[in-house]
C-alpha cells in the first residue's frame, strides 16, 4: 500500500504537523509514504523523515493545470493507492482523482471553526465528496455534519496525535526562569487571544514577574494588528511576547510553567496534545474535543469560552499551587501517552486505508 498525505502548505500550523506527522509514523508501516505540499513549503519541511517521499508542487491557482498534471504524473508513477488529503487540499485530489479515478481519496477535515459550522462555505466540499472514499474528522461535531452534509457515509472521529520531539531550545525566550506562560496558537480569531490578553492583564497588577508568551504564525494581517494593539492598549509590552512560528516549540515547552488555549472555536487541538508530553499544567476553554484532552481537575483545568474572569481567576489559581500545577502536568502526560499515542492512531488510520486497497 502506497499513501500520499495532501496538504497545502508546510507552515506550522495544526493541520500540517498532522500530515507531516502521519507520513513519518507510516514510512514503517506501509509499502510508500510520500507527502506533498500544494502551495507553499515552511519550516515544518525539516521534521519530514528523510524515507518519506516529497514533492512540491508550487500550485500557483486554483485551477493550476501544469500543477494537478504534475502531481497525476507523481500519483501514477509512484504506483500511489490513496490520497489522503487534509483541509482545503481536497480540491486538489479531486482534480486528480478526475484524470486518474483508480486512485482513492481520503478526506481529513480539520476545521477549526467547528462551533459555527452553520457560516461554513460548502457547496465545492459538497460536490467534490462524490469522489471521497472516506472522511477523517477531527472532532465529534465535524463527524456528525459530514455524515449530515457530504456525499459520503464512511466517516470516522479520529483525534489528533503528537509525537515527542527532543529539541534544543534556540529561540531566545524572554521572562523570568519558572514564571512563564505560553499560548501555542497560530494568530487566528479563533484562538481569541484578545480574551487571554485581557484576563493576563488582570492577573498581571499581582504578578507582575510573570510573563505571556504568545507562540505560532503571525499573518500579519487585520487580527495579528489588533491583539498587538491590544498589548499596548492594556500596558503589557514588558510582560507579553509574541514569537511567531518557531522552529523549536516542544523545547520552548519545556521552558515554560503553564500552558493555554483560550479558543472560541476548535477540533482536537494539537497544541494539548503538546503541552501533554511537556507535562505542561495546562487550562483550555471547553469547545471542541478540548474536554477529552483537558478533563477539568484531573487532567488540567477547563473555563468557558469568551470568559475573561474565568480564565484569570484559573490563571491565579495555578499561579499560587505549585504542587497543583505539577499534579495535573503529570497526569496530562500519562492521558496523553495511554490515549493520544501515535501507535494508537495509526493503527486506525492503517485499518481504514486497508478498506479501500486490496491486500
Amino acid at each position: 500500500m502506497k499513501v500520499l498525505q495532501l496538504i497545502d502548505s508546510l507552515e506550522a500550523g495544526g493541520a500540517e504537523r498532522v500530515a507531516v506527522n502521519i507520513a513519518n509514523a507510516l514510512v514503517t508501516e506501509v509499502s510508500g509514504s510520500y507527502l506533498c505540499s500544494t502551495r507553499k513549503e515552511g519550516l515544518l519541511k525539516a521534521s519530514l523523515d528523510s524515507k518519506v517521499g516529497y514533492l512540491f508542487l508550487d500550485k500557483q491557482g486554483t485551477f493550476d493545470l501544469k500543477a494537478i498534471l504534475k502531481l497525476k504524473r507523481f500519483v501514477k508513477q509512484e504506483q500511489i493507492d490513496i490520497i489522503h488529503a487534509h483541509s482545503s487540499s481536497y480540491f486538489t485530489a479531486t482534480l486528480v482523482k478526475l484524470l486518474y479515478p483508480k486512485v482513492k481519496i481520503i478526506w481529513h477535515d480539520h476545521y477549526g471553526n467547528s462551533e459555527f459550522l452553520h457560516q461554513r462555505p460548502k457547496q465545492v466540499l459538497k460536490l467534490c465528496s462524490y469522489f471521497f472514499n472516506h472522511v477523517f474528522s477531527v472532532n465529534r461535531l465535524l463527524a456528525s455534519w459530514a455524515e449530515r452534509k457530504l456525499y459520503v457515509k464512511s466517516v470516522t472521529y479520529l483525534p489528533n496525535f503528537s509525537v515527542e520531539n527532543k529539541q534544543s531550545l534556540v529561540t531566545q525566550l524572554k521572562g523570568v526562569e519558572g514564571k512563564r506562560i505560553v499560548c501555542l496558537a497560530n494568530l487566528r480569531p479563533q484562538k481569541d487571544h484578545i480574551n487571554l490578553l485581557h484576563a493576563f492583564k488582570a492577573i498581571s497588577y499581582q504578578h507582575q514577574d510573570w510573563t505571556l508568551h504568545l507562540v505560532g504564525k503571525d499573518f500579519e494581517d487585520d487580527y495579528s494588528n489588533t491583539v498587538k494593539q491590544h498589548i499596548v492598549d492594556l500596558k503589557l509590552s514588558n510582560q507579553v511576547f509574541i514569537y511567531g512560528s518557531c522552529p523549536d516549540t516542544s523545547a520552548i515547552l519545556q521552558h515554560c510553567d503553564i500552558g493555554v488555549l483560550s479558543s472560541k472555536s476548535e477540533g482536537l487541538p494539537l497544541a494539548l496534545l503538546e503541552y501533554g508530553l511537556a507535562s505542561l499544567p495546562t487550562i483550555a476553554t471547553n469547545v471542541g474535543q478540548c474536554k477529552e484532552v483537558i478533563i477539568d481537575e484531573q487532567t488540567g483545568l477547563l473555563v468557558p469560552s469568551e470568559n475573561i474572569e474565568a480564565l484569570s481567576n484559573t490563571l491565579e489559581y495555578f499561579i499560587n499551587n505549585p504542587s497543583k500545577r505539577e499534579v495535573l502536568g503529570h497526569s496530562l502526560y500519562l492521558h496523553i501517552d495511554k490515549n493520544f499515542s501515535k501507535k494508537a492512531i495509526i493503527s486506525t488510520i492503517k485499518g481504514i486505508y486497508s478498506n479501500f486497497v486490496p491486500h
